[in-house]
């Protein structure tokens, strides 16, 4: 398949030459590939207090998210991402403001960014509002799974961690 510009793909995706490009366009501006080549908190952690594994069935994508809490906030937090650009600038945005943030903010910020992709709603606020860049990709549902990893990671791997520790969890 020939896009574009003339550049060969090693695949054929079934979509159209005039779609491809649109799609190319809506969803890999700039900024968001900037964000995606600047991966923060990229690793493992030595000592998490937990550690969440997400996959997208659809693609493949893989998030290895670490956590440690103290008095209910992400104290310290590392990801390693195997995933594509939209999977990655989600990522990012999560790397970038996620210590400080309460399990509430966490599971807010996810149930709001699967809102914009899949009902439209509005953009998550906070300190997670970059994520507004990805609204694009709600016309996408095939990227949904991917973009939506590690947020999900995030806010699971610090729920355990409070079910664990709070006085309801630990009985």
């Amino acid at each position: 398949m020939t896009v574009e510009g003339g550049e060969d793909l090693p695949f054929d995706i079934g979509l159209p030459r005039y779609e491809l490009s649109r799609m190319i366009d809506d969803l890999y501006s700039a900024k968001l590939l900037k964000l995606a080549a600047n991966l923060p908190h990229s690793g493992r952690l030595a000592a998490p207090d937990a550690s969440v594994e997400k996959i997208s069935k659809l693609c493949g994508s893989r998030v290895v998210v670490d956590v440690v809490v103290e008095d209910g906030r992400v104290a310290d937090f590392a990801q390693e991402v195997k995933a594509c650009a939209l999977g990655q600038a989600a990522a990012s945005v999560l790397g970038a403001h996620v210590l400080g943030a309460t399990v509430e903010e966490l599971e807010l910020a996810r149930d709001q960014f699967r809102a914009m992709l899949k009902d439209g709603a509005t953009a998550p606020d906070g300190r997670f509002a970059d994520l507004s860049m990805l609204e694009p990709v709600k016309d996408y549902p095939a990227r949904h799974a991917s973009t939506l990893l590690a947020f999900e990671a995030a806010a699971e791997a610090v729920r355990q961690v409070a079910a664990r520790t709070s006085p309801a969890g630990a009985a």
